[in-house]
């Protein structure tokens, strides 16, 4: 049986849970890979690998732990193929996430991006802050 709970981590929150595991990020992170199902695309996964590697944050997370965060992530996320082009977010950047969600029947986006809340709800799947995430499953 597949869990109805599948999530898309926008890369904000993934980097604040590999900053802060006990923050609300990581809490999301922990609760998505325990109890439900995260996904994660090519596109998606390159940025987070990107992001995580960035000089500024080599002050927060040494490379050793964002490469074990990033094998963590990848281990426990199911690949998904994007099969939808979707173009409506102000940032073109972040269309990547509507894309996986719709391409992985996402039930839930997390993001801490002010542009894809504004998105709530979208085409069916629900767009929310890591603390309005962890408020629906309480």
């Amino acid at each position: 049986m597949r869990n109805n709970l599948r999530v898309v981590l926008d890369t904000n929150v993934l980097v604040s849970a590999a900053l802060f595991p006990s923050s609300l990020p990581g809490h999301v992170l922990d609760h998505v890979i325990n109890h439900g199902c995260l996904l994660i695309s090519a596109n998606t996964a390159s940025e987070l690998r990107a992001v995580l590697f960035r000089p500024r944050l080599g002050r927060y997370l040494q490379a050793e732990e964002a490469t074990e965060f990033l094998a963590s992530v990848l281990r426990y996320a199911e690949p998904v193929e994007i099969t939808d082009s979707i173009a409506v977010c102000r940032d073109p950047n972040d269309d990547k996430f509507l894309e996986l969600a719709l391409s992985g029947q996402a039930s839930h986006i997390v993001s801490g991006d002010q542009d894809m809340l504004e998105l709530q709800p979208f085409r069916g799947v629900l767009v929310l802050s890591p603390r309005a995430f962890l408020e629906t499953l309480t």
